[in-house]
Order: structure tokens, then C-alpha cells, then sequence
């Protein structure tokens, strides 16, 4: 099976037009039979805090959030992880991570997925 990685590192949940391409590219990708993996660092790790994606759109007035793109990827198949770092870096504990949040990678999975791995990687 072909595997894409999609590695939001500088995506900043503060520029909301930033944030639906990622995520809906990840759900194309998975309804196509991609495994499809979505990891968020850095500041994107925010993404994965409950609370955070809901008040995000977009497009200003816009009826749908960022986590409703989200959702859309997971449905489809795609599985996100949030960067272990983030839990420290924002204060946050695992248990506030979002359903859709299949759990916690580091630096070195990341490595090792792309380098071991035939996959595609793209970053945002």
C-alpha cells in the first residue's frame, strides 16, 4: 500500500486560510486507499488540543471549522498524531488531545518513518 505523510510543522492555527488544505488533502488521500498519516509539531500541535480546532475556520464566516476538516480526514481513514514535545511546549496533557488524535510520536518515528519506509511526505 502507498503511504503519505503529511507533516504540519509550520502551519500556525493563528492563519486560519492555512488550515483546511492539509487536512483535506489528508481525507482525499485516505478515500483513494493512501494509509495516510498526519503528523502536527510545532505550533500545528495545537490543532490537536480540544477546544482549539472547533473556534477555527478557514474562512472568516464560514459555517465549518477546522476541526470539522479534521474529522473529514479521520473518517477517511487518515490517523493523526500529535508531536510528544507538544504536551510540554503548550501546557497541555495527553488527556486533552482530541478523540481523532491516535496518540503521541517523536522526533525519531518521524525519522525512521520516512527513511525506512516507501512513503511520500508532504510538509505544511
Amino acid at each position: 500500500m502507498k503511504k503519505l505523510v503529511i507533516v504540519m510543522v509550520n502551519t500556525d492555527p493563528r492563519n486560519g486560510e492555512e488550515l483546511g488544505a492539509p487536512f483535506y488533502q489528508a481525507a482525499v488521500a485516505a478515500a483513494m486507499d493512501y494509509e495516510v498519516e498526519v503528523i502536527c509539531t510545532a505550533t500545528a500541535g495545537r490543532l490537536l488540543k480540544r477546544g482549539v480546532a472547533e473556534s477555527l475556520h478557514v474562512k472568516a464566516g464560514a459555517k465549518t471549522t477546522v476541526y470539522d476538516f479534521i474529522k473529514e480526514a479521520h473518517e477517511n481513514g487518515a490517523r493523526l498524531y500529535a508531536c510528544s514535545n507538544n504536551l510540554e511546549l503548550f501546557d497541555m496533557t495527553k488527556e486533552e488531545l482530541i478523540p481523532e488524535c491516535a496518540g503521541l510520536v517523536g522526533a525519531g518515528y518521524l525519522v525512521q518513518k520516512i527513511m525506512e519506509e516507501d512513503c511520500r511526505v508532504l510538509t505544511y
